[in-house]
């Protein structure tokens, strides 16, 4: 199994009366993986290496592999092997609808929640990221997640923000931001997002962020149906 920029273990383990808190840290901590690529797709997991890698026992692993599960971001294949779920195509548009829908409220929400400052703030750094053109999978992917969930954070309501977290991870393994064809475009697509939300429109920030993600589909689609 392949796992990069985990940190490392500390030399002992956190004693097991600590089980339900770490179990909730587990979690989280593996979501985060998941989001940035930090664990395969599709790939047989291994209990002991995750665990090593986390530096926590099995028992609070185990609790939050249940909780992975039963979220659908990950299943157990033949002979109860874990592994992180790789969506089908159908199942990334049905997700990409939801996130119109949900992001769009989102970016209308933060509109007056977000500092100006913080705004003008990420659009520096897209503009960075830009003119460096670091077409990584792992700075692309840092960017798109910089962005698109500090707009949540800024909803000002916290379930819509675990929402749209939890689908964009479900959507990860799609995504276009890091392809050469969404360089361009996704950084203009998120600093017309911003300057909406600095600007003080809501409805234009809405409607930038539904353009955003018709655009990610309409990539998607034509990825899978060239000849």
């Amino acid at each position: 199994m392949v796992m990069t920029e985990i940190n490392k273990p500390p030399e002992t383990f956190m004693p097991e009366t600590a089980a339900p808190e770490l179990a909730e840290e587990t979690y989280h901590r593996l979501l985060n993986m998941i989001a940035l690529g930090r664990i395969p797709r599709d790939v047989p997991l291994q209990e002991r290496t995750l665990a090593a890698a986390l530096g926590v026992s099995r028992t609070p692993l185990r609790e939050a592999i249940s909780r992975l599960i039963g979220g659908g971001f990950a299943s157990r294949a033949g002979r109860g092997q874990l592994m992180v779920k790789e969506p089908s195509l159908r199942d990334y548009l049905s997700i990409l609808q939801l996130r119109q829908l949900l992001e769009g409220e989102s970016a209308a929400s933060a509109t007056g929640r977000m500092p100006p400052a913080l705004a003008a703030s990420l659009i520096t750094q897209i503009e960075q990221h830009r003119v460096a053109h670091d077409g990584s999978i792992y700075e692309n992917h840092r960017i798109d997640n910089l962005v698109h969930m500090t707009i949540a954070a800024h909803s000002g309501n916290t379930m819509l923000e675990q929402m749209i977290f939890d689908l964009r991870i479900k959507a990860r393994s799609f995504d276009q931001n890091g392809t050469a064809a969404r360089f361009e475009p996704g950084c203009e697509e998120h600093i017309a997002i911003l300057r909406h939300i600095g600007n003080g429109d809501a409805e234009g920030a809405r409607a930038a962020m539904v353009r955003h993600l018709a655009q990610v589909r309409a990539g998607i689609v034509a990825r899978f149906t060239e000849f």
